[in-house]
């Protein structure tokens, strides 16, 4: 028999994409947290001519934009990153993968959203300027129509997609089951859209009940907008910066 731990004292629901919840887990065991792993997709790399010739105009432009770690796995799996370009990133999580591709310099906010990622001097002076955009099919749908509000001819490749999945049985069983304090860990819109309108409606009940920490004003805007309340802000959306925001929300309610 394999000997269990310690019950957590408190849970934390990730709505990561199906087998990517491990760095919420390692975050939430050192917080003495559980986790409710509810996917709301899978990624999926993709790798046809259409994509590579995206890519490669993209990789020609002399700034090039990566919107998530995973965008950029799936570009160096399909082409080296070339030396002298401006890499940007959207955050630390998509700069250290950036420089686990080889680039040495990568420019990245400390505010990690996309009004971050627009602050940064290298953004600015885009006037016919051409600037790659490497990412995926929805998520951060604002931020090329703002680069080409600034005169940027953006070349978007789209290396990877979102194939929506149904909650898990066991995920949605566990989320019923908890009799624990929650909160809900928000730092994907359109995961949460997804999730509100997969879930079952017992389930999506227990859900909208929920405390939120969102990892970005967009995001508790968009939660506040949904009837969640209480919201509150991570510094980051990082798993350590939300579960550290967990901790003090749940921290700081009556009761």
């Amino acid at each position: 028999m394999h000997a269990r731990g310690p019950t957590p004292e408190w849970y934390v629901i990730s709505l990561r994409p199906r087998g990517a919840h491990a760095a919420v887990q390692r975050a939430a065991a050192r917080r003495g947290a559980g986790v409710v792993a509810l996917s709301p997709w899978i990624l999926r790399r993709r790798d046809d001519p259409s994509t590579r010739d995206a890519l490669a105009r993209a990789m020609g432009a002399s700034r090039v934009v990566f919107t998530s770690p995973t965008a950029v796995r799936a570009a160096d799996a399909l082409q080296s990153l070339v030396p002298g370009r401006e890499y940007i990133a959207v955050g630390a999580g998509t700069a250290a993968a950036l420089r686990r591709a080889g680039v040495a310099r990568v420019h990245a906010p400390a505010r990690m959203d996309s009004e971050g990622l627009l602050a940064l001097p290298v953004l600015h002076d885009l006037d016919g300027a051409d600037l790659g955009l490497v990412t995926a099919p929805g998520g951060r749908g604002l931020l090329a129509p703002a680069l080409q509000a600034r005169g940027a001819r953006v070349l978007r490749a789209d290396v990877y997609v979102r194939d929506p999945v149904a909650p898990a049985a066991h995920a949605v069983d566990a989320l019923l089951a908890l009799r624990a304090p929650a909160v809900l860990l928000l730092s994907s819109g359109g995961a949460l859209s997804w999730m509100l309108d997969a879930l079952p409606a017992a389930a999506c009940e227990k859900l909208r009940a929920l405390p939120v920490v969102a990892a970005s004003d967009r995001l508790q805007a968009m939660a506040e907008s949904e009837g969640f309340a209480p919201v509150t802000r991570a510094a980051g959306p990082r798993p350590r910066q939300l579960l550290d925001a967990a901790m003090a929300l749940l921290a700081h309610r009556p009761g």
